[in-house]
């Protein structure tokens, strides 16, 4: 029972020991009302509060999760960050930030649980990831021993995971790669992505398949191209995420089905013990 000055986040955060049993690794939190971006490709007319979150972490056995910078939202990084204070030793998140960021505001992202950058490039032109100021930006990310967090089409991945290596970064590639709907496993962008797997420096995040499929959940389209995945990367380079609340796509699917759909994915449980847990700790630096 829930005291009046309790909440479901707080339940959540003391509930048993902090050992890591499942870690959610893309989420967002929001609510009408913030600060939104001036250039942006839609604005949610509802909240996704942190205790609506917490519920569904509880009833889902997950332990810790990472909060990761909605795109609307810009690079004013405040009202997640709130959240990951609040909560140390259960949340890990990734910030939004452009090339005038100063060393001390990275410096404070750092201390305060922020453990990379996300390009969400979606539906922008690319940038010229090679240009001074990128190579300066990218240089101080890899010294905070930071990852770059990409969100992009499949057919641009070469584009900016190719010069993100060159310069020595770690990259997390968001939700299976956003093959085309129409080809999935066939799309050039995601062999692509398959072959950098030796690498040892690239991460796929399992999560919101439905963004590279037809009006369904995605999750026989994820079951098709988690398998290839596995195959490229090992567990040791994957890690889930729900996604929740699912933006744009919350008539379809939700946090419950979200998590099954790993289960048909990852079938072997060894497997997708790794990836809810030993993967994601080192990649987000859980204690």
């Amino acid at each position: 029972m829930l005291t009046q000055d309790t909440t479901v986040a707080d339940q959540w955060y003391n509930t048993g020991d902090m050992r890591i049993t499942a870690i959610d690794a893309h989420a967002h939190v929001f609510v009408r009302g913030l600060p939104l971006a001036q250039q942006r490709r839609h604005a949610p007319d509802y909240d996704a509060t942190l205790d609506a979150y917490a519920g569904h972490l509880l009833s889902n056995g997950v332990s810790h999760a990472v909060l990761v910078q909605p795109s609307f939202l810009g690079t004013d990084n405040s009202f997640f960050l709130d959240v990951v204070k609040r909560y140390p030793r259960r949340f890990r998140g990734v910030a939004v930030v452009d090339c005038a960021v100063t060393d001390s505001e990275l410096a404070l992202l750092d201390r305060t649980g922020v453990v990379g950058i996300r390009l969400n490039l979606i539906g922008l032109e690319l940038p010229q990831l090679t240009a001074p100021d990128w190579r300066r930006l990218f240089a101080r990310v890899n010294a905070l021993g930071w990852h770059v967090e990409v969100h992009r089409e499949a057919v641009d991945l070469h584009a900016v995971v190719g010069p993100l290596l060159e310069q020595g970064c770690t990259v997390v590639v968001d939700h299976f790669g956003r093959p085309d709907p129409r080809t999935a496993a066939g799309d050039p962008g995601f062999k692509y992505l398959l072959s950098v797997g030796g690498t040892g420096r690239v991460w796929v995040k399992l999560s919101a398949a439905y963004r590279s499929a037809v009006n369904d959940d995605g999750t026989a389209t994820g079951t098709s191209l988690a398998s290839q995945i596995l195959a490229a990367y090992t567990p040791d380079r994957l890690v889930w995420g729900s996604d929740w609340p699912h933006t744009q796509h919350q008539h379809i699917v939700d946090y419950d089905a979200a998590r099954r759909a790993l289960d048909q994915w990852v079938p072997d449980g060894a497997q997708r013990e790794s990836i809810l847990t030993s993967s994601a700790r080192t990649l987000y630096r859980f204690e």
